[in-house]
């Protein structure tokens, strides 16, 4: 009976250890070339807050975002959604990622329309989305209405000036 109950008191313990840890719905990695990888559902609150990736306060707090893309994205802010590929080991994702908070910041854009999947150095994520969803380069920025893609940009765009481009396809919504 003892071993019964110091059996249940353990359990309980654990089990309660177990609840007070932080769910998290990506995997973290790391490597000596790349450093800290989160491959999942990642929250902008995960690189944000995490001094690994002082990368993203250095970068956001650069420029001002592009007026027009600005006006673009509140004026369609409850139209559609992003959906944003993006590795935290990639130089453009550290550039460009800040950048597209900056914008959406701007423009009142709610962080609940946005889905950030980060990926890992092969460009890899959970349930295969990088295949459903076409990509092979990160950062890529979809924007989704309905449902379905209504376009995206991979990387800096056609034009090397990515959140104008982006701009111009929410505008078009």
């Amino acid at each position: 009976m003892k071993k019964f109950f110091l059996f249940l008191f353990s359990l309980v313990i654990i089990v309660t250890a177990k609840a007070q840890q932080p769910f998290h719905p990506y995997e973290i990695s790391y490597d000596s070339t790349h450093g800290k990888i989160l491959r999942g559902l990642v929250s902008r609150s995960d690189i944000e807050t995490d001094t690994v990736f002082a990368w993203f306060k250095k970068n956001y707090n650069l420029g001002r975002p592009d007026a027009k893309a600005v006006a673009a994205f509140k004026k369609h802010a409850g139209d559609f959604k992003m959906l944003i590929f993006a590795g935290t080991w990639c130089p453009d994702t550290h550039n460009l990622l800040p950048e597209f908070y900056r914008l959406a910041d701007a423009a009142g854009y709610p962080d609940n329309n946005i889905s950030l999947i980060g990926v890992d150095y092969n460009k890899t994520t959970f349930d295969n989305l990088e295949k459903t969803f076409n990509v092979t380069e990160v950062p890529t920025f979809i924007v989704m209405k309905d449902g379905k893609e209504v376009g995206r940009i991979v990387e800096y765009g056609e034009s090397g000036e990515a959140m104008k481009e982006l701009g111009k396809i929410v505008e078009g919504l």
